[in-house]
């Protein structure tokens, strides 16, 4: 189962300035953050990449909730972890706008419409088969605009020199040619060391909004441990005291906790887990799969349809809730563990320089992503890259409001389809 505070300049500014950067932004409540992930879970469309397009309009540029350089941040660390990065990055914002409730609020509001949305599908509504329709293909048409734009804004900030723009086009290239998990994971190593070597760290870096609050180090490495406790001793536990009910939630944990890369990579995983013990048929995973294609949200919420639609006990609602809840445990565990550590050695002045590096080829990810899959799943005809136009326009010029573009080229896609 389709992203931030002023940009500040890389030069070294005012004071003023400075005190900006050093201090977190003012804190909001779990029930604000609840509003916005809500509005974005019904309304961000065309995958993970875009998801990221999204956020950054709506955190950072318009609500301001963090800036440039901490959503790049961000993003960056969660390109490391397992699981969906895109819902990581939601849960982090949650957390830094209201803590660990308000990370736990992002989560559910993103995730439940496409999740309840599936569940009605596994129900019975199978008959109305929408793969093919045209409003889903104006879907994938403005998730074209939306990654482009959060191209553009990221690259403003994040690569504006030569050196850094040329680690962003490196990145690219590279992704392109090596579209694996692992190749996405390995380039931004590289692009790490590089910046550690070659960027030095500026000066106006010297402050960030804290990802943190409210995360003791006590509480990390305990989320830590009971991460690698359950992923290693739940296989032994299912084999001593066999249990339908622990071996859906065994099988799922275990998907969220080894799948880099998220999207579409979880799919060959779900498969072997869930089709080979015979819980589903072929069939019936590959008809959830094309109804995932038509919500919004994560693809990590295709888990609840599974859940529901299996045919030995945990199904239904339960079912579905049990492998939702196990698919997204690790995520929440490895953001509790890890942010804290993240948080401090981002300040450091090494740590600092290879983040520089590191974001640069964040923008190069995302462009690379623009090309494959953004672009060549959507843009089939002169009519859908007209119609992309028209929905950059609206987004970059005219400010318009993400959803109602989203509306909007839907309807232009179905309308154009009917000439």
């Amino acid at each position: 189962m389709d992203e931030e505070s002023p940009k500040v300049p890389e030069a070294a500014g005012s004071t003023e300035r400075a005190k900006v950067e050093t201090y977190p932004p003012s804190r909001g409540s779990p029930f604000e953050v609840l509003w916005v992930a809500l509005r974005l879970g019904l309304t961000s469309f065309g995958g993970p990449i875009a998801h990221l397009g999204y956020f950054r309009d709506e955190y950072v540029v318009r609500r301001q909730w963090l800036n440039e350089q901490s959503y790049a941040d961000i993003v960056a660390l969660c390109q490391f972890l397992p699981g969906p990065a895109s819902s990581q990055v939601g849960i982090i914002i949650g957390i830094v706008r209201a803590g660990l409730l308000g990370g736990l609020f992002a989560w559910l509001a993103f995730t439940l419409p496409s999740a309840i949305a599936l569940v009605l599908y596994a129900y019975g509504v199978q008959e109305f088969d929408v793969s093919d329709a045209a409003w889903l293909h104006g879907l994938k048409v403005v998730a074209v605009a939306v990654v482009a734009q959060a191209v553009w804004g990221m690259s403003q900030s994040l690569a504006p020199d030569r050196e850094r723009a040329t680690i962003a086009i490196l990145a690219a290239v590279a992704a392109l040619a090596w579209q694996t998990a692992i190749g996405q994971v390995l380039i931004i190593v590289v692009a790490g060391l590089i910046g550690w070597r070659l960027l030095p760290a500026s000066p106006s870096q010297s402050g960030h909004t804290s990802l943190s609050t409210g995360i003791r180090p006590w509480l990390a490495i305990t989320a830590l441990t009971l991460l690698f406790v359950v992923l290693g001793g739940l296989p032994l536990v299912r084999q001593i005291e066999p249990s339908q009910w622990l071996a859906v939630f065994d099988s799922f944990f275990r998907v969220g906790s080894l799948v880099f890369g998220g999207g579409h990579v979880v799919l060959p995983l779900l498969q072997s887990e869930v089709v080979g013990p015979g819980w589903l048929t072929n069939e019936q995973f590959v008809a959830g799969y094309g109804a995932a294609q038509a919500v919004p949200g994560p693809l990590f919420t295709f888990s609840a349809y599974l859940g529901a639609t299996m045919q030995d006990q945990p199904n239904g609602v339960a079912g579905a809730a049990l492998a939702l809840t196990a698919i997204y445990l690790p995520s929440f565990l490895l953001v509790i563990g890890v942010l804290p550590f993240w948080d401090v050695l981002r300040t450091r002045p090494a740590l600092q320089s290879a983040v520089r590096g590191i974001n640069a080829a964040v923008v190069g990810l995302l462009l690379a992503a623009l090309y494959r899959p953004v672009w060549t799943s959507a843009i089939e005809s002169s009519s859908d890259f007209g119609l992309a136009i028209v929905a950059l326009g609206l987004l970059m010029l005219w400010k318009w409001p993400p959803w109602l573009v989203v509306a909007l080229t839907a309807g232009g896609s179905a309308a154009l389809a009917s000439l």
